[in-house]
């Protein structure tokens, strides 16, 4: 199955890269039929529609899937609970132990567009939520608008944040700036907070802070799990991965608007994957209404940090940052 796949995936870059136009595709993902492959010739990315939505990969075309999979949950379907997966999917925060991981093991609706497509699930027996993902790529390049929405279809108005979490493949590094710095005593007012959980350990060697930017290490010889999130009002992160560095960006609302005293970025690691994670405001969706969450992603080759400095941070990872 691994070979076919790669196989029909080089064969549709090429045919792409001479036309310069998105394609969708509906292929057999890894055990799922009803999946699909977009792709502009540079890039491609893997939405399954027998459950989700997720996006399950995501990389150069041809190239590694920078998203984390879980091999034993690839092809399954109609799990009575939550199952990670892997990929990138949408949550509802602050986390809920029970309906945040609200099951999404059921087939979803898919629509193509000229530009991708949109995954929409039923609604959940759960939650009363809907979920879509939709998924736009440039016709050329590696940039594709990764659009969240969710809709209240209950009885009554709920209260919850937009949470787009992506789940990176194992041995990479995540990246992400703080708010520009100043100096004392020219600026002394506070300018973001950095927000710790009851298992955050800021001596674990898996972190690197320096002035501008903290870093996380995903180790998969290490399971302890580690959390940190902050906020940014040009919030960004990205994770290294052999040399391919993925970028995702999304300007959030007012800090005190959002969930987990004012996070706009989380990351989380354990010995399985590290995710990468940005969060909206917390909304009020009445009945039929809907909260909306857009990301922005980017795919960048041939990334070599020599350090994790300031100055080395600046010249390789800032120019990528739009």
């Amino acid at each position: 199955m691994r070979r076919e796949w790669k196989l029909m995936a080089i064969t549709a870059a090429l045919s792409l890269a001479a036309s310069g136009a998105v394609k969708v595709e509906k292929v057999n993902y890894k055990g799922w039929p009803n999946s699909y492959r977009v792709g502009n010739g540079e890039i491609e990315l893997v939405v399954t529609g027998d459950v989700g939505p997720r996006i399950m990969h995501f990389g150069f075309a041809g190239g590694q899937n920078l998203l984390k999979e879980y091999p034993e949950q690839l092809g399954k379907s109609g799990e009575e609970k939550f199952q990670l997966r892997g990929g990138h999917r949408v949550w509802k925060a602050p986390e809920d132990p029970i309906a945040t991981w609200a099951p999404d093991n059921v087939p979803v609706e898919v629509t193509v567009t000229a530009s991708g497509l949109t995954a929409r699930e039923p609604v959940e027996p759960l939650t009363g939520l809907q979920k879509e993902i939709t998924v736009e790529m440039a016709a050329g390049g590696t940039q594709v608008k990764v659009s969240h929405r969710i809709v209240n279809k209950g009885l009554f108005p709920l209260e919850f944040a937009p949470w787009a979490l992506t789940m990176m493949a194992q041995g990479g590094v995540a990246i992400t700036g703080f708010p520009p710095r100043g100096k004392h005593p020219e600026v002394l007012e506070a300018t973001n907070p950095l927000v710790m959980w009851a298992y955050t350990d800021l001596s674990d060697k898996r972190w690197t802070f320096t002035k501008k930017y903290m870093l996380l290490r995903q180790d998969p010889k290490n399971s302890e799990p580690q959390k940190l999130g902050h906020y940014n009002p040009r919030t960004w992160a990205g994770y290294l991965l052999n040399g391919e560095f993925f970028l995702k960006q999304y300007r959030p609302g007012p800090p005190e608007t959002h969930p987990d005293f004012g996070c706009s970025f989380e990351t989380f690691t354990n010995a399985d994957f590290l995710e990468i994670e940005t969060l909206g405001p917390m909304t009020k969706v009445p009945p039929n209404g809907s909260v909306s969450h857009v990301e922005q992603w980017s795919l960048h080759k041939n990334i070599k940090l020599a350090a994790f400095t300031d100055a080395e941070l600046d010249r390789v990872i800032l120019p990528l940052v739009r």
